[in-house]
């Protein structure tokens, strides 16, 4: 059987095309080697699932900082708002949190990929367990896919097999790897909305503090490059946590740049005001050792760390602490330095930065400028953004672009 369409990934950016395309009347295969679709699409957000941001077409744009200005086609004809609307029609409820992010009312991710496996069987989508080996090449021409159980002839072949990142999740680089086959030219895959090693024994002392209500400040060399407010965890490695894998997207240029991490652990006083808490705590631990005197400051694993950090004496008693001392501690609690040596691997990133190369794909249609008839979306296109929501809209709007057009594409 030859089908019109065949898409390679049942991930978000598949299964909207899958959608897309047999909404306007293609025969469609949708290839996935999982025993269900969606699997990464279920663990994000804490298996929540933030589907979008609920913001116009020029903030997504302003939140995709590698090739943001490609995806203008594909924002314009499915923002966030159709995002919105498409979900909602299909029976799941939203609700919009902190800084425009979209959730299921349900709080549950499995109601977002159960809710598009709904509509694929509705339109009468067929589901292949196979993984896309190959592109069936007959003389220039694309003539489907090759899978492990056989071949699959296609008029259109859209590929969104993701990137690299959560290998278990079945992003193990087959669209690359497809993509090179029709000439494409692949940059080099790496983490993004990834974990941080630091340098020093700070991270690993504190291994297993997590900290919340801080503020963060991410330095570029020593230019002030982002800044967040949120929760945070020490690892054996260096650190984590959502306010880390935001910072992460910012910090692209390892190797060639220095960065460090400057962490407010008292953002709600400012330094008078700290000072004035300082001088308070240690008026009523006046004849204690100092080590003994932070226990309303710091969580107790980071106390000794911090005391390390001061160069103050731990055994000094309190009432000797000088002017100078006092303010050594002030700073350190607005400005507790974690210097990054690079990121994790990017099998360990939540989105891959790199993939296939924008200047080869259309972007008003997501086809191969190298070989008519091939598509691409989602992660396996050279295109990230931040954490918030824009990453799985990009999975939507470029899923849903592809698979209009590739059904265009077969109807005429």
């Amino acid at each position: 059987m030859i089908y019109d369409v065949l898409v390679a990934g049942g991930g978000p950016a598949g299964m909207m095309a899958a959608i897309a395309a047999a909404e306007r009347g293609a025969d469609v295969c949708l290839l996935e080697p999982n025993e269900r679709l969606g699997k990464k699409l279920n663990i994000t957000g804490k298996g929540r699932c933030n589907l979008t941001n609920n913001c116009s077409q020029e903030e997504l744009l302003a939140h995709v900082p590698c090739n943001g200005r490609f995806l203008y086609s594909a924002f314009a004809a499915f923002d966030s708002a159709a995002v919105m609307d498409f979900f909602t029609d299909l029976g799941v409820p939203l609700k919009t949190e902190r800084g425009g992010r979209v959730f299921p009312v349900s709080d549950r991710a499995f109601d977002v990929s159960g809710a598009l496996e709904r509509r694929l069987k509705r339109l009468g989508v067929r589901l292949a367990r196979d993984r896309a080996e190959a592109l069936l090449l007959g003389g220039g021409r694309l003539d489907g896919v090759r899978g492990g159980g056989g071949d699959y002839g296609a008029r259109r072949v859209v590929v969104a097999a993701g990137g690299v990142s959560y290998p278990l999740t079945g992003s193990t680089g087959d669209g690359y790897r497809l993509a090179r086959q029709a000439g494409h030219t692949v940059a080099e895959p790496r983490g993004s909305l990834v974990p941080l090693c630091a340098a020093g024994d700070l991270c690993p002392r504190l291994q297993g503090l997590s900290l919340k209500n801080t503020a963060l400040r991410v330095y570029e060399n020593d230019r002030k490059i982002y800044t967040d407010f949120g929760e945070m965890l020490f690892t054996h490695f260096g650190v984590s946590g959502p306010m880390v894998l935001s910072a992460s997207a910012h910090m692209r240029r390892f190797g060639k740049k220095r960065y460090r991490l400057e962490l407010d652990l008292k953002p709600a006083l400012d330094e008078p005001e700290l000072d004035k808490r300082l001088v308070s705590d240690f008026s009523r631990h006046a004849n204690s050792d100092f080590v003994n005197a932070l226990d309303d400051l710091l969580p107790k694993k980071l106390i000794e760390p911090f005391v390390d950090l001061t160069g103050i004496s731990p055994r000094q008693k309190v009432h000797d602490l000088t002017r100078q001392q006092r303010r050594r501690v002030l700073e350190l609690l607005k400005a507790l330095p974690v210097e990054i040596t690079g990121p994790r691997p990017v099998e360990e990133a939540i989105v891959t930065s790199g993939g296939v190369t924008v200047k080869e794909v259309n972007p008003s249609t997501m086809e191969s400028k190298l070989l008519p008839g091939l598509y691409f979306a989602g992660e396996v296109l050279d295109v990230d953004a931040y954490t918030g929501g824009f990453n799985l809209q990009i999975a939507w709007s470029t899923g849903h672009l592809a698979g209009c057009a590739a059904a265009e594409g077969v109807h005429g």
